[in-house]
């Protein structure tokens, strides 16, 4: 009885003693980098690779990323709308896709400055928009990356 007595104090002496597991949930940098799609979302075909691309850079970057589908009309107007939910709230860099989102940037982008754009396939003029080949897959994860960490580095 003595020994049984030992044998647990000595499992739950352990079992008190034993080290926390490392946490499991990522802490995210206080930056945040956002996917305008049109209303099919990151199931478009345009959308998934971006998508995908996005994550990817995510896991490496710390940075958080999320996205916005344009819902009703895909018109200009209503994406433009929707770019500017995102650039004025905490996204510190837009991507877009879809040809109403794409031409909604490049007119939005001017009135934000302090936000990177990056438009897959189009084209534009501003400083602050990088276009990126809607063809080129490689092209499209090694600038998405670039563009993720340096919205990273400038967080830190």
């Amino acid at each position: 009885m003595a020994a049984l007595g030992l044998f647990l104090a000595a499992v739950a002496t352990t079992w008190m003693l034993w080290p926390d597991p490392e946490p499991r949930q990522r802490e995210y940098l206080n930056a945040t980098a956002c996917l305008l799609t049109d209303h099919a979302g990151v199931s478009d075909d345009a959308a998934k690779p971006v998508w995908a691309a996005m994550q990817a850079a995510s896991v490496s970057s710390l940075v958080k990323v999320q996205y916005l589908a344009v819902n009703g009309p895909q018109t200009v107007d209503n994406a433009r709308n929707h770019v500017a939910s995102l650039a004025g709230s905490k996204c510190g860099l837009v991507i877009a896709t879809g040809p109403a989102q794409i031409d909604a940037v490049v007119a939005a982008a001017p009135t934000y400055p302090k936000v990177r754009f990056v438009t897959i396939g189009g084209s534009a003029t501003a400083a602050n928009i990088t276009v990126i080949s809607d063809s080129a897959a490689d092209d499209l994860r090694t600038t998405l990356k670039h563009e993720v960490t340096a919205l990273a580095d400038s967080a830190s």
